[in-house]
């Protein structure tokens, strides 16, 4: 334990001296921030961006039901680069983590990643033919939009996607991506996944504005997740599942601009085709404020219902305890220091539908992204 926590000191001093270093030096040609070597760089950028993000998470639960309280500092940091040409895009990243606990207590506690290693976090090519299309081949984020309903912001699936959206009168788009991936999850996974999702987004950049989001995901060959414990809240008979999963997810967001402000409301509705019963989920969140934007606060609150088989609960959202077969309510705040750094304070009350007691979560999120 003690060996843990002087790592992750180690890397909290490190974290410290990294926006300087993001800042004052050209991460591929090594040229100073210094404004005469600036303007004689000007004639010739480079055509790599430094890609980066850095997070310090303090993570305490309480009211497990046969087990002790778990308190831990989890650590993760991914680093890498992007290369932009005339219509190609090309990114490499890799992720490291630290943290108090062993790997051991991943699957007893249902994390989507390891507590302590290395690995490829991306990798992949795009190819923009038009402004309207976009090709993606490789290792990177889900290309859908998403909440924690159904799938995590940190898993990095292996695939093929293809997106298209155009302009439909002076303020709003429309577009369509569709994709196949391996979902790549811990323990050898071989679960593969296909989806495709209509887009509407409606008076962009207006003091009010809109979008709209109606997608399928199909999640196929997940007997090895299951055999490692990652499905455990949904329904299974000895290493198979129930049910199919079988994803129709609607989304409906609205956002206005309270003075300087942006409030956003935003539903998220799952109905798992595959099941025959206890196929809903739903999700609704309110935020005030933006703490992506300097010296700025944000206040948000959720809450979610999962029904037992409505999601595949190995690949939604971790900071959630449990995938599925509950409910809960999430508040938070957070405030953004500088365009770099953020704080989040977040709290979560869920419960079980098998069980009387609350679990309560509390966590404390230091972010850097560069």
């Amino acid at each position: 334990m003690k060996r843990q926590a002087a790592r992750f000191g180690a890397l909290l001093i490190a974290a410290a001296a990294l926006p300087a270093l993001a800042q004052d030096v050209d991460p591929v040609t090594g040229a100073s921030d210094d404004p005469l070597a600036a303007e004689a760089a000007s004639a010739s950028s480079s055509p790599w961006t430094f890609l980066g993000d850095l997070l310090l998470r303090l993570d305490t639960v309480h009211g497990l039901a046969g087990r002790d309280d778990v308190d831990q500092l989890r650590s993760r940091a991914r680093f890498g680069l992007q290369w932009t040409g005339d219509g190609l895009e090309f990114g490499v990243a890799v992720e490291g983590a630290l943290g108090s606990e062993s790997n051991d207590d991943v699957r007893r506690n249902n994390q989507n990643e390891r507590n302590d290693g290395g690995n490829l976090d991306q990798l992949w090519l795009r190819w923009l033919p038009s402004d309207n299309a976009v090709l993606q081949l490789g290792k990177a984020d889900l290309p859908f939009a998403y909440t924690p309903l159904w799938w995590d912001a940190d898993l990095r699936p292996f695939g093929a996607s293809a997106s298209w959206s155009t302009q439909v009168g002076e303020l709003d788009r429309i577009g369509l991506t569709a994709g196949y991936f391996a979902g790549q999850h811990l323990y050898e996974d071989e679960s593969r996944i296909a989806a495709a999702q209509f887009t509407w987004r409606i008076h962009e950049g207006a003091r009010t504005s809109g979008d709209f989001a109606l997608g399928y995901v199909h999640f196929d060959d997940l007997e090895q997740l299951v055999r490692n414990g990652l499905t455990r809240t949904n329904r299974r008979v000895g290493t198979q599942l129930v049910s199919d999963y079988e994803l129709v997810d609607l989304q409906v967001g609205l956002r206005h601009m309270i003075g300087d402000m942006p409030l956003q409301a935003r539903v998220d509705l799952v109905r798992n085709l595959g099941a025959d019963d206890r196929r809903d989920a739903g999700r609704f969140s309110l935020v005030l404020g933006d703490s992506s934007i300097p010296e700025s606060w944000e206040f948000g609150y959720a809450v979610q219902r999962i029904q037992r088989d409505a999601v595949m609960a190995a690949f939604n959202e971790d900071d959630w305890w449990f995938h599925s077969f509950a409910r809960g309510s999430m508040p938070w705040v957070a405030y953004g220091f500088d365009e770099r750094w953020s704080l989040r304070v977040a709290g979560f009350s869920e419960r079980r539908d098998d069980q009387p007691d609350q679990v309560n979560r509390l966590l404390v999120d230091l972010r850097a992204r560069w």
